[in-house]
């Protein structure tokens, strides 16, 4: 039976994700149907109209498995 496990992080912590990613694949003995992720679009950072940076994206993958 197939099913599905999600991560969700942001952009300015992609080693951590890819860490947590990496350390389930390892544990999870499942067989990887297919892998697919999504980054979202930057907006601008909120406060002060003086700070010019966009905010982290946030970053989701999505992981099809069957056990």
């Amino acid at each position: 039976m197939q099913q599905i496990k999600l991560f969700k992080s942001v952009e300015t912590e992609i080693a951590g994700l890819e860490g947590e990613i990496n350390t389930w694949l390892k544990s999870s003995g499942g067989r990887i149907v297919n892998i697919f992720g999504n980054i979202s679009p930057q907006t601008r950072g909120s406060g002060d109209p003086v700070e010019r940076r966009f905010s982290p994206s946030d970053i989701f993958i999505a992981i099809v498995y069957e056990k």
